[in-house]
C-alpha cells in the first residue's frame, strides 16, 4: 500500500466492515470523517445523548521524522476532540522508538508532550513506550479523551448550509518544511520569510474557534489535516452526506506556504493542515463575524448541496474533488 492514510476504498472494505458496534454504550463509533467516538456510560440519564454523560475518545499517529513529532501528535488529537465539540481531559502515549535512539531524545518528545498538553488543557495519565528493531524513525501514537460540551452534526437542514474555514491552508506543513527545510531556503528566500514560515506552528490549535462555533450553533466541524484542505473537505461532505460547491479563490493561503510550495512543487491545498477548522453553518458571514470579534479569521468559501458531487470552482473552470491521497509532505521526506 502507498504512504500515508489508507486510501477510502481500503478503509472502507478492509477495516469498517469488520467493524460492528453493538454496544449501548457506543454513540457513535468509527467510519469516514469520524475522527471521534463518542461514549456513555451514564445509567440515570432517561436520554443518553445529554452532554454530562458523553465523552469523545480519538486517536493520531505520526512517523514523520521531524524535531517536533510529539507535540505534533499531541496537538492533533487535541484539535480531534475539538471538532467533535469535546474537551480535552487526558491522553496517553505511545512511543515506538528504533534501536539507534538515544534517551535524550526519548526526554525531549516526553517535554514536547508535556508542552503541548499543558497547552490545551489536557493530562498525560499514562502510555506504552519500547524500543523495536527494523524501524526508521519513532512512531508516536497519541489516545485523547474529551469531555462533550455540545454534539455537532445536528439533525435537519443539511443542504445549503456556508461552509467556513478559519484561518489558512498549510500551516502545519509549512512550519514543518520551514524548520526541517531552512537551510536549502536561505539559498531562495530571505531570512524573514523562512521566520514567518516557521511561526505558523503558534496556530496550530483549533480549540478557540471550535468554542465559538459551537456556541454560534454550528451544524459540523472537522479539523483540517493529512490530505490538506482538499482531502478535508472530501471527508465532511461523506460524514454529512452531502455535496459541496467550493470557491478555490476563497481558500485562504498564506504567502509564505506559496512560496515553500513552489520551491518543492508542492499542492497547497492536499498539504498538511493542521491549524485549520471547516465549519458548516447557517449563515456563514455571522460565524466569520463572531470569530472576527476574537481576533480569529475565517472565510466563506463555499456551500453545501444535495446529491454528492463534490466541485471545486476556479473562475470559469470546473472540476469535481478526488478521495485523498497521500498528504504533499510526504514528498520532502522520500
Amino acid at each position: 500500500m502507498r504512504k500515508g492514510k489508507v486510501s477510502e476504498s481500503v478503509l472502507k472494505r478492509s477495516v469498517l466492515r469488520q467493524i460492528k458496534n453493538p454496544e449501548k454504550e457506543v454513540l457513535k463509533g468509527a467510519g469516514v470523517g469520524n475522527d471521534c467516538a463518542f461514549l456513555s456510560w451514564d445509567k440515570t440519564s432517561h436520554n443518553r445523548q445529554e452532554k454530562d454523560s458523553v465523552i469523545a475518545m480519538t486517536i493520531q499517529t505520526v512517523t514523520l521524522p521531524v524535531k517536533n513529532a510529539a507535540y505534533l501528535t499531541v496537538m492533533a488529537a487535541a484539535n480531534n476532540l475539538a471538532a467533535a465539540g469535546a474537551v480535552p481531559v487526558c491522553v496517553t502515549l505511545s512511543l515506538t522508538l528504533p534501536e539507534e535512539t538515544e534517551e535524550i531524545l526519548l526526554k525531549e518528545m516526553m517535554r514536547q508532550a508535556k508542552e503541548c498538553s499543558e497547552e490545551v488543557g489536557m493530562q498525560i495519565v499514562g502510555g506504552h513506550t519500547e524500543v523495536s528493531s527494523g524501524l526508521q524513525m519513532p512512531v508516536l501514537t497519541a489516545s485523547a479523551i474529551g469531555k462533550v460540551i455540545c454534539r455537532t452534526e445536528q439533525p435537519g437542514l443539511k443542504e445549503g448550509l456556508d461552509i467556513v474555514m478559519s484561518k489558512w491552508i498549510g500551516l502545519e506543513g509549512t512550519s514543518i518544511i520551514a524548520y526541517e527545510k531552512e537551510k536549502e531556503l536561505t539559498g531562495r528566500y530571505p531570512m524573514r520569510l523562512i521566520l514567518e514560515a516557521q511561526r505558523q506552528a503558534q496556530y496550530l490549535s483549533v480549540a478557540p474557534e471550535a468554542a465559538i462555533a459551537l456556541k454560534s450553533g454550528v451544524y459540523a466541524m472537522h479539523d483540517v489535516r493529512s490530505g490538506g484542505v482538499f482531502g478535508a473537505l472530501w471527508e465532511l461532505s461523506q460524514k454529512m452526506g452531502v455535496g459541496l460547491c467550493i470557491d478555490l479563490k476563497k481558500i485562504p493561503v498564506r504567502q509564505e506556504t506559496i512560496e515553500v510550495c513552489e520551491f518543492y512543487r508542492l499542492n497547497p491545498y492536499e498539504l498538511l493542515s493542521g491549524g485549520a477548522l471547516l465549519m458548516a453553518a447557517d449563515s456563514g458571514a455571522e460565524l466569520v463575524e463572531a470569530l472576527a470579534r476574537e481576533g480569529i479569521p475565517a472565510f466563506v468559501i463555499g456551500r453545501t448541496k444535495a446529491g454528492n458531487d463534490k466541485i471545486i470552482v476556479n473562475q470559469d473552470e470546473t472540476r469535481y474533488l478526488e478521495p485523498p491521497g497521500p498528504d504533499e509532505i510526504l514528498r520532502i521526506f522520500e
